[in-house]
């Protein structure tokens, strides 16, 4: 497992409203789950050093998620995370840090050239190297879902 993810992503809508999608709550509850999961609760302060938080649950089952804060913030263009994945004990459990980097580009036809970076990962590898090694393949599954509710 590689210790870094990087991906890119080109979302038909324009920059303003993909920086959006990242930091309304409402937004992030429709898109902000991979695969089979869904959000039950998201909480966004969107300012740097602010908490971001989302909920996951599986089934009906609450399967953790993620306890995050917001580093950097550069309107429309740029946001940066530490990222930490949580399990459904939250607090009570050990907590994965890791960085987060979006950045968002304009195309000339509208769209967003999206790049994502989360790296950081070999604490998360090390112990649960089977949440690690889906890392890629949820985030290619949000981005899935971030094109459609950016769209």
């Amino acid at each position: 497992m590689s210790t870094v993810v990087r991906l890119h992503r080109d979302i038909p809508a324009p920059p303003d409203k993909v920086y959006r999608a990242w930091l309304d709550p409402d937004l992030l509850r429709r898109w902000m789950a991979p695969g089979g999961l869904e959000v039950t609760r998201a909480e966004v302060e969107p300012r740097v050093g602010g908490r971001y938080r989302i909920w996951h649950t599986d089934a009906g089952t609450e399967v953790g998620g993620f306890d995050c804060e917001l580093v950097e913030l550069e309107q429309d263009r740029r946001i940066v995370w530490r990222w930490g994945f949580v399990g459904p004990q939250r607090t009570d459990a050990p907590h994965f840090d890791s960085l987060l980097t979006v950045t968002l580009d304009g195309n000339p036809d509208g769209g967003t050239a999206l790049t994502l970076v989360h790296e950081r990962l070999a604490e998360l590898a090390a112990a649960l190297p089977q949440v690690a090694a889906n890392v890629a393949g949820g985030w290619e599954s949000a981005l899935d879902k971030l094109a459609e509710v950016a769209a």
